[in-house]
């Protein structure tokens, strides 16, 4: 599933491309955008909220899209063949100078501003780790909230804080040397922080669009234990262990040595 700095590029891309543009065309398969009335309106925004995008009209409404594990916008020029077949599109946006592409997203809807507010996901998303008035203090009392559950899954909910998925889980807490498995009560505020902190850090290093590390070395391996499950540690030897986490059964990659605490 693509994470916070995957979403942030995206909507980087789409606005350089679509933002104070005019809809000349739009199509869609969804029964729901049949009749979105979009031709002629002004694009004024595309913003980035954890892991969802939305696509704002000069009318208030907005395209909305969460692209899980397969979804992807893609951007061309009029005329252009498209890297994947019109079948899979699930929603075109066209200007004059582009044409913006929705491939296999399952979720794609069009809301209107009252909408938007109470939309069962984006009205109670956490504060967003790569938007700049981050809230710091929201989060630890949205952590605190959750003291019972594993930090581990704690970081993916994205109620609590939006933006982290099973990459950063891992390397940040195997770089603050977090027991994933160690319920939110066991860190101190301080503890809390400094991982939020850190995965901040990363997500912020990673939105250029060069390919995701949480590891610079001269080796060129990007990631410290995330996919690394029977391999030794970078750090220590100790081998590394994955097990599943939470509800959905996301696999969590860890050191058992470097994260004991």
């Amino acid at each position: 599933m693509p994470e916070g700095d995957t979403l942030f590029r995206t909507a980087y891309t789409l606005r350089l491309a679509l933002k104070d543009r005019e809809i000349t065309d739009f199509r869609s398969p969804l029964p729901e955008l049949q009749n979105a009335n979009l031709i002629g309106h002004q694009i004024i925004d595309v913003e980035a909220r954890g892991k969802n995008l939305l696509i704002h009209l000069d009318d208030g409404r907005a395209l909305y899209s969460h692209l899980r594990m397969d979804g992807s916008w893609h951007i061309y020029n009029p005329g252009i063949p498209w890297q994947k077949p019109e079948r899979l599109a699930k929603a075109v946006i066209a200007t004059r100078e582009y044409i913006a592409v929705c491939f296999n997203a399952p979720v794609v809807e069009l809301l209107t501003e009252a909408a938007i507010k109470r939309h069962p996901i984006l009205s109670k998303l956490g504060p967003d780790l790569l938007k700049e008035n981050f809230d710091w203090e929201e989060v630890l009392r949205r952590l605190r909230a959750h003291d019972a559950i594993p930090i581990g899954e704690a970081l993916m909910r994205q109620h609590i804080l939006a933006g982290i998925g099973n990459v950063y889980k891992a390397e940040v807490l195997f770089l603050c040397k977090a027991n994933p498995f160690a319920c939110v009560h066991q860190y101190s505020n301080q503890e809390l922080k400094n991982i939020v902190y850190k995965a901040r850090e990363l997500l912020k290093q990673n939105i250029q669009g060069k390919p995701r590390t949480t590891r610079h070395a001269l080796d060129k391996h990007r990631y410290w234990v995330y996919e690394r499950s029977g391999r030794p540690c970078r750090k220590c030897g100790t081998t590394i262990q994955m097990r599943r986490q939470g509800m959905d059964g996301r696999s969590t990659y860890w050191c058992p040595s470097c994260q004991d605490e």
